[in-house]
């Protein structure tokens, strides 16, 4: 379902930065499913191929207006140097899965960085709501980068969840 009100130059407030996937896609989920075109990036809503379809033009023209929105709000919520590299996608579904295996990633040299910030990071004049959420926010993003594996392992998550005291 689409909106008739032309919405294409709202956005969220979130913008991706490359550090902060997480909260981002999160956000645009959110705002995306407010929107009923959350199916556009899964691909559960695809490009009509059919031709004898019955107004197979107008389903193709729906579509890629949908796309297009899609596509131009993700552009609007990044940096211009992640917006940039999106641009060889012609596909919403793309460019939302190419970001997901960017940010999320099994990758020992960003996992090994997240270590050491969480190794190094002092509360400092931050008071303990600020400290807790930098630190739960390295957490969450150690977490992002383990595979689906682990991910689903109950053994593994409950040793996880006993480090993040330590």
């Amino acid at each position: 379902m689409v909106s008739c009100k032309d919405d294409s130059l709202q956005s969220i407030s979130v913008q991706l930065n490359g550090k902060n996937y997480m909260h981002w896609s999160y956000v645009m989920k959110n705002f995306l499913r407010e929107k009923y075109l959350w199916s556009s990036v899964t691909g559960v809503r695809i490009k009509p191929t059919d031709e004898t379809t019955t107004n197979y033009a107008n389903l193709v023209d729906s579509w890629e207006a949908v796309n297009s929105k899609i596509i131009t709000w993700i552009n609007n919520s990044v940096t211009h140097s992640i917006g940039v590299r999106l641009a060889k996608y012609e596909k919403a579904k793309k460019i939302w899965d190419n970001l997901a295996r960017l940010y999320t990633q099994s990758n020992f040299a960003k996992q090994y960085q997240l270590e050491i910030d969480i190794c190094a990071l002092q509360q400092n004049d931050m008071n303990v709501q600020e400290f807790y959420s930098a630190m739960s926010n390295l957490w969450d993003q150690l977490a992002l980068t383990e595979s689906a594996e682990l991910r689903i392992f109950e053994p593994y998550l409950a040793r996880r969840e006993e480090h993040h005291l330590v």
